[in-house]
């Protein structure tokens, strides 16, 4: 971490703006209800999900739902594409697996040359990716990261198994990381992972082991498979300890911290989890009612849902579950006035899209 000439103090990576777009798509509970074996009670009651948003069209991947929520970012921010050093990518449905998918971004929005790469630790992205992009700003490489979250869960779905289809929908969103010398920014992050998590969340078919096959295909082998159950007592498990641990050992209490924000898979998670360490339910960020899991972009659409709310100073905590598994949480002092930057006239995208006052 580079220290500041004047103080020895040291220079953070801070988020200085955040962005978010969602297709204009809209999937009720009920419509769901159309398909699968389930209705909107019964849906909302064990995951606290109302809708969620699905990209629909010829050829659309996750990349044009990034591209909008950065070209957003940028705009919102008064960037211009030549400025951005670095652009990392977190997702787990990458529009191909070669070129990347910030490849993609970064063509799509005149960023040339510069390093840009995907992240992929399924719902656990966005706090990886912060930690990898945020190096960058600490050991002075980039002046301005940028760091997109997204994904097109839908395109990994069975619409005909409700344990899964109910749970996810589609968006990305942004943040812009820029050196701070005031202690604001990503002051800790921790990381985590277990394989053995394999069984219970995974995609069996379209990697290596298992290559698109007539067989693979028949067999629904290319959707997202989740061991329920098995998930939400290892997320609520690890998430509440690394929460314990990013902020204990930066000596700071929980009655310090302004907001939580954590991956939104599920509320009866979220709510278990800021039981077990105390965060008042005020203080935890929900968007998943309307959003659904959007996997790597859950965090930052929580931002850029809140960011009204968000006063600089503001210490947040953020924290994932993911498949695999991962996991982990970041400690971040918020580094602007949001109230001042979410009235900045900037298209949002879609019904349910405007965050709720």
């Amino acid at each position: 971490m580079l220290l500041r000439p004047d103080k020895g103090g040291p220079v953070r990576a801070a988020i200085t703006g955040v962005h978010g777009y969602l297709p204009d798509y809209v999937m009720t509970n009920d419509e769901l209800s159309t398909m699968v074996d389930t209705n909107d009670a019964w849906i909302v009651e064990r995951t606290g999900i109302r809708q969620r948003h699905i990209l629909k069209g010829e050829g659309l991947g996750t990349s044009h739902m990034a591209i909008e929520a950065v070209r957003g970012l940028l705009e919102k921010t008064g960037t211009s594409p030549d400025e951005i050093d670095v652009l990392v990518c977190a997702t787990i449905t990458p529009d191909m697996i070669i070129p990347s998918t910030a490849n993609l971004i970064c063509s799509a929005l005149g960023m040339r040359q510069i390093g840009s790469f995907d992240v992929q630790a399924a719902c656990s992205g966005f706090v990886y990716g912060l930690d990898v992009a945020s190096q960058y700003i600490e050991t002075g490489r980039a002046k301005k990261a940028i760091l997109v979250g997204g994904d097109k869960m839908s395109s990994i779905l069975d619409f005909k198994d409700r344990t899964t289809c109910i749970l996810f929908g589609d968006a990305a969103a942004a943040v812009l990381l820029e050196p701070n010398d005031s202690g604001r920014g990503v002051i800790d992050v921790e990381l985590h992972s277990d394989g053995n998590g394999e069984k219970h969340i995974h995609q069996k078919a379209g990697g290596s082991r298992m290559p698109a096959s007539h067989a693979s295909v028949d067999q629904r082998l290319h959707y997202l498979y989740l061991n329920g159950p098995a998930v939400f007592r290892a997320a609520t498990e690890h998430m509440s300890a690394s929460v314990r641990e990013v902020v204990a050992r930066n000596d700071l209490t929980l009655e310090e911290i302004d907001w939580f924000v954590p991956h939104q898979a599920n509320k009866r998670i979220i709510e278990a989890i800021a039981d077990r360490v105390g965060i008042p339910h005020d203080k935890v960020m929900l968007t998943l009612q309307k959003y659904g899991n959007t996997t790597a972009a859950t965090i930052p659409l929580c931002l850029w849902d809140y960011e009204s709310r968000l006063k600089e100073g503001d210490k947040l905590v953020f924290a994932a579950f993911g498949g695999g598994y991962t996991w982990g949480s970041a400690l971040v002092e918020w580094a602007y006035d949001g109230a001042a930057a979410a009235k900045k006239n900037v298209k949002r995208h879609a019904l349910g899209s405007v965050p709720a006052e």
